[in-house]
């Protein structure tokens, strides 16, 4: 059996797994698989099959640049096999300054944490600084859309001290 990581571009492998894990139709993956402009998707394949993935999308934090980590799916067959745990720390390869993620629902703060992320970025406060993306503003609100919470929490990995900010919900639309 052959396993990597390894960024791909295989989009019908993308749609498949996205739909399988997310229930979104195809007309919505192959929208934003072809409007978010300033992404990369980091897959694990087993035998050349897609079996998870997330995707890193450019962002910035004040003056740092930035991966911001969404999208992340495991197929149902090979959950608990610790190959998202293996592309997040794959992830860390590519992040520039920093990774950030809003984790999608409470119990995923703790998955996160082990990897080292930390919740220091909030949406239910105004701060000055915030992440921003080179998107288009629908898929810039499309990116926080994933979240159960009315104010998102983010999270995280840096290397460096970065202060705390907001995630965004003033941000939608710029």
């Amino acid at each position: 059996m052959k396993n990597n990581i390894r960024i791909t571009l295989e989009k019908q492998k993308i749609i498949n797994l996205w739909h399988n894990v997310f229930g979104d139709d195809e007309k919505y993956i192959t929208y934003f698989l072809n409007e978010c402009k300033n992404k990369n998707c980091l897959g694990y394949f087993v035998d050349d099959e897609l079996v998870s993935m997330l995707f890193l999308i450019d962002c910035k934090y004040m003056n740092h640049s930035g991966k911001y980590i969404y999208a992340v799916a495991t197929d149902e067959n090979f959950r608990n096999q610790g190959y998202a745990s293996l592309l997040v720390n794959e992830a860390k390869k590519y992040m520039n300054d920093f990774l950030w993620l809003i984790p999608a629902n409470e119990k995923l703060f703790d998955f996160y944490a082990k990897l080292g992320f930390e919740t220091k970025l909030y949406s239910s406060s105004n701060y000055k600084n915030k992440i921003t993306f080179n998107e288009s503003p629908s898929i810039v609100d499309d990116l926080y859309d994933g979240s159960s919470f009315e104010f998102p929490k983010g999270m995280i990995y840096s290397l460096k001290n970065l202060p705390v900010g907001d995630t965004g919900m003033i941000m939608r639309g710029e």
